[in-house]
């Protein structure tokens, strides 16, 4: 046989008697249409369509899979480029990061960059530094083909729907221009307004006098605010935005009355509000914004529970999303109360919610989920979005929540070549689930088929109002 990164039997059962069935089960959704409906790639790429420059700017500097990592074994991010507007010597960064790919063995990571060197650019060998350059220089050589330039790679890929994450201050005129263009994928944005509703937010008080400007509204009051944040929700509507997304500390909601959120948004927006102000202003914001998904339609994504920027260091040289983000302790049942007592029966709403705390599954977010009309659970997220964490979502949520009540896959990417690598473990994990109901006769396989069908594709359509 020739030599491969990759096994076509990878993730599916050890067992023989099942694997078979995963297989066949893979078999009807591996060439399924991909749709992406969150995620943290941008819409720049597809309007300009240019090449990508290099193997470092393309598949380390964005992916903090990667370079937290790195970083973790004494690897300065000055090293890898990390924060820094330009980047001298990729070629140097690249033998850095495959002199330590060893340090990827057993996680997703690996999954997913082999299955790019292999898929993509028929790289067979173990990337090391023996065969660094000669990895370098062969990804160079095919960025370089109009088949990998941006538009070409969607379609190879065959994506669907790719849904961009954009704060309610950014301009929306990439995603404009792509809809006036000869381009004819789906690239549509989403809302988030973690910018212009969380008080500790990097420079709040100037964002709110931002959203003003931006939408002619009063941001100085309740009232003004709120309108401002109904119009740009609105105006992402237009170029095709179908969904919100939240990415609070907690997932605490609250149900002020009007005079009390007033009083409250006056606190928080003169900057005398102390830390139970912020934290319940970020809970009455989770359950104005389920009030204006009502109104608009729009799908509401709630990503709580982690704690951002724990390395104050690596924060104030590098800024955000620098690789120190850490899971925490997550409460749902009483923390989204409010919200579900006031919503959680308007079938005609939608929420999805997420987490990072793995024990909430069975004992709080599928019950849940299995009982009200509105809530949606998202797939396993960020540092669960891995084969182990794939199937413990599984085992842990479909005993109560059933399949229905979740919402397929996405993969939160901001590496774009690792969007078709991120779908297809997840629909091998799936198959594996699946394959094991079907041997235990739990399953009929006919229904096996058409729930991994489902699970790959129809859901995601479905909650994302795709």
């Amino acid at each position: 046989m020739a030599k491969r990164l990759l096994n076509d039997d990878r993730l599916f059962p050890a067992d023989a008697n099942t694997r078979p069935i995963a297989k066949r089960l893979y078999a009807t959704v591996r060439d399924l249409p991909i749709v992406s409906p969150h995620g943290h790639t941008q819409a720049r790429w597809m309007l300009e369509n240019e090449a990508f420059s290099d193997p470092a700017r393309l598949l380390i500097i964005p992916d903090h899979y990667i370079f937290r990592m790195l970083y973790s074994q004494g690897i300065s991010l000055d090293e890898l480029g990390i924060g820094s507007p330009s980047l001298d010597d990729p070629r140097r960064v690249w033998r850095i990061f495959a002199k330590h790919y060893y340090l990827f063995r057993g996680t997703p990571t690996r999954l997913w960059l082999d299955f790019a060197f292999e898929e993509l650019f028929g790289l067979v060998d173990r990337l090391s530094s023996e065969n660094a350059d000669a990895y370098y220089d062969t990804i160079v050589a095919h960025l370089q083909r109009p088949e990998f330039r941006p538009r070409a790679l969607y379609q190879r890929f065959r994506i669907e729907v790719l849904a961009t994450t954009d704060s309610p201050l950014d301009s929306l005129s990439h995603h404009e221009a792509i809809r006036e263009s000869s381009f004819k994928g789906r690239i549509i944005p989403t809302f988030r307004p973690d910018a212009v509703v969380d008080p500790d937010f990097d420079q709040f008080p100037e964002n709110l006098s931002r959203l003003g400007q931006v939408t002619q509204q009063d941001t100085g009051s309740w009232h003004g605010y709120l309108s401002a944040l109904r119009k740009r929700r609105l105006e992402f509507k237009a170029v095709g935005c179908t969904a919100t997304d939240h990415g609070h500390p907690t997932a605490a909601t609250a149900d002020l009355g009007p005079d009390a959120a007033a009083q409250l948004f006056q606190r928080v927006a003169s900057g005398n509000a102390d830390a139970g102000d912020c934290e319940l202003f970020r809970a009455q914001m989770l359950t104005e914004m389920a009030r204006m998904s009502l109104d608009d339609g729009l799908v509401m994504q709630i990503h709580p529970g982690s704690y951002r920027n724990h390395n104050d260091q690596v924060f104030r040289r590098y800024g955000r999303d620098a690789g120190a983000d850490i899971p925490m302790p997550t409460n749902y049942v009483h923390a989204l109360g409010p919200l579900l007592n006031r919503f959680g029966n308007e079938a005609g709403l939608t929420v999805i919610v997420f987490t990072l705390d793995e024990s909430t599954y069975s004992r709080e977010l599928a019950p849940l989920a299995g009982h009200y009309p509105c809530l949606r659970l998202g797939p396993a997220w960020w540092f669960h979005d891995s084969p182990e964490g794939m199937m413990r979502f599984r085992e842990l949520t479909t005993e109560t929540a059933g399949f229905y009540n979740t919402v397929g896959f996405n993969d939160d990417t901001r590496a774009f070549l690792s969007i078709p690598a991120r779908h297809d473990v997840s629909r091998r994990v799936d198959c594996s689930f699946l394959a094991r109901l079907v041997a235990e006769h739990r399953l009929d396989e006919d229904e096996a088929v058409q729930v991994v069908s489902d699970l790959a594709y129809g859901l995601a359509r479905k909650a994302y109002k795709l």
